[in-house]
């Protein structure tokens, strides 16, 4: 069984966010960059455990993005991944990644593709989804746990009041959330070995992107609360219809 698992390169979550050119672009001038949360610590380190299991023969990482998110794709080599592909291409949207994906995985016969259940910075949750559209391939959202027996995986997912269990014949494409793995951290040997694995670069294909970004608005923040004593009633109700905002 070969394993591809796509990675997404974020924005460290200590990092101060800034917009330019109007607030259309994401200032990128001096952040510090790390692999998706969601994408580390859940779907890579799930695949790795399936190989170290001996039910895959092969762990390979997938990252849509420019040279400069190298440094991100070999951290994911020094966890384990046996190699990795960088499709050299800055979408406009996240069809154009998953889309870039799905080809690339197509043309080299994978046989489970796991992403992280979102990403930090768009938390779209969407990529996976339109890769197994792509492919034409079965998409299980928000995984918790994945067992592989022969060319069957049998999936959990999280629903209201329990858990569900869904059974897929590979190939298939997996969301991983939180209860998937747990996280790990590279040592030495692993870091060592990661400079020599192989990363192939292959250019991105053409892709028409569906939707485009008018532009971004930061957070206002926490704003100030307003302590209301138990006996007036009367006040709450007044200002839930002349001050609260719904978010």
């Amino acid at each position: 069984m070969k394993i591809l698992v796509a990675i997404s390169n974020v924005p460290d979550t200590t990092s101060k966010i800034q917009f330019t050119e109007g607030d259309t672009k994401f200032n990128s001038a001096g952040i510090t960059f790390v692999i998706n949360p969601y994408d580390e610590w859940y779907a890579l380190v799930r695949a790795l455990e399936l190989k170290e299991a001996n039910l895959a023969e092969k762990v390979t990482i997938i990252h849509v993005g420019l040279a400069d998110s190298e440094a991100t794709i070999r951290k994911g080599l020094a966890l384990g991944a046996d190699d990795a592909v960088r499709i050299d291409g800055d979408g406009p949207d996240a069809f154009f990644v998953a889309e870039q994906i799905a080809n690339y995985a197509k043309a080299n016969n994978y046989d489970l593709i796991l992403v992280g259940k979102e990403t930090i910075n768009y938390n779209g949750a969407s990529v996976g989804g339109m890769i197994a559209g792509v492919i034409d391939l079965p998409f299980v959202s928000l995984a918790t746990k994945l067992d592989i027996a022969g060319n069957k995986a049998t999936v959990e997912q999280d629903v209201d009041g329990g858990t569900q269990v869904v059974e897929c014949e590979l190939p298939l494409v997996i969301s991983c959330a939180k209860g998937m793995a747990e996280q790990r951290i590279p040592n030495m040997r692993g870091i060592m070995a990661a400079r020599t694995k192989p990363l192939t670069v292959v250019p991105a294909g053409a892709t028409t992107p569906l939707t485009s970004i008018k532009s971004y608005v930061l957070n206002p923040g926490r704003t100030t609360v307003k302590m209301i004593s138990e006996d007036n009633l009367d006040e709450l109700v007044s200002l839930l219809h002349t001050e609260a905002k719904v978010i």
